[in-house]
């Protein structure tokens, strides 16, 4: 149910032994030392992350900021730390993995869609990782509630969007707009149109 399978303190090596040996594999990752475990995500995450990544995408591959990339995905931004973000975007001069993710270090953003498995874990233990690691934005996508969180390293509280989200990294000449009525009625299938929510 999202929350550690066993409490003591595991360590990368023991981790991807764990995915070694599961299949089909449950995402794990690993923060401070915590195990974290979660099931699969219902199709409405799932319905979200791919909604996203296609805004993602056209949006970074147009302004040439780098590459987004999804989950599974194990990225150890810091010594000692397992995580998969749903959708990421690595920033341009940062090696795109072929064959390890060992090489990602920095991320120019990184989003979960809850679940209500994963609500204790976006929202505190992973939003924390990435604000301690300096990704400069950190985007929490309630579907449920059809809003997103947005924080960044040394927000205290998040901005609560419900009406337009807008993203501007550096490099970009403008910024990513997201009606979300529209984006969150696409995604619920409220509307057979999901091109006109950016």
């Amino acid at each position: 149910m999202g929350m550690p399978a066993v409490r003591r303190r595991w360590t990368a090596a023991e981790v991807r032994a764990l995915m070694d040996e599961t299949r089909p594999t449950p995402r794990y990752e690993l923060i401070d030392g915590e195990l974290l475990v979660t099931p699969s995500p219902r199709p409405l995450h799932q319905l979200a992350v791919g909604a996203l990544h296609l805004l993602l995408h056209a949006y970074v591959h147009r302004h040439r900021l780098g590459a987004v990339l999804l989950s599974p995905a194990d990225l150890e931004l810091e010594a000692e730390s397992i995580v998969q973000p749903d959708l990421f975007v690595l920033p341009r001069d940062a090696v795109v993995p072929r064959e390890e993710w060992g090489v990602v270090k920095e991320l120019l953003l990184a989003v979960e869609v809850l679940s209500p498995s994963s609500v204790r874990i976006d929202r505190f233990t992973k939003r924390r990782f990435f604000q301690r690691v300096g990704v400069p934005e950190y985007w929490i996508v309630d579907v449920d509630a059809r809003s997103v969180e947005r924080w960044t390293p040394d927000d205290e509280r998040p901005e609560l969007l419900d009406d337009r989200l807008s993203w501007n990294p550096p490099g970009a000449a403008e910024p990513l707009l997201v009606d979300l009525p529209a984006f969150f009625r696409a995604v619920w299938g409220e509307s057979d149109t999901d091109s006109r929510f950016a």
